[in-house]
């Protein structure tokens, strides 16, 4: 699935292992609460638990949000309907996963040679 428009106004995914759900938050636009919910109605959003029952997102879950988010917010889908539509885009969910992660690569990139350049 590519990425709606409006996530290219989200926040690049900095390159940590993992987020905590503020984090997350943040970083999709979406409230905690919300992502509380969606770990419920999506089987492919499976954050790590640990002390405390505190959630710890991965990249991967970053872009899984991102692509619900688009789906339910920008495309308007029912929670049924992008449940739907994830579980197709799994088949051809990696090609697109490795655009995605191709796509922030190069702009931490482009980051990289800006700062070089400025030296």
């Amino acid at each position: 699935m590519l990425e709606a428009s409006n996530n290219n106004e989200l926040p690049v995914i900095p390159g940590k292992r993992y987020f905590t759900i503020g984090e997350v938050s943040e970083l999709c636009n979406v409230k905690p609460h919300v992502l509380r919910y969606w770990e419920q109605e999506f089987p492919q959003l499976k954050p790590v638990k640990r002390r405390g029952n505190r959630r710890y997102y991965q990249r991967q879950d970053v872009i899984i949000i991102r692509q619900i988010r688009a789906l339910l917010y920008e495309q308007g889908f029912t929670i049924g309907g992008a449940r739907q539509q994830l579980e197709s885009d799994d088949v051809k969910g990696d090609a697109v996963q490795s655009q995605q992660i191709i796509r922030q690569l190069r702009t931490e990139l482009e980051e990289v040679l800006d700062i070089l350049k400025s030296r």
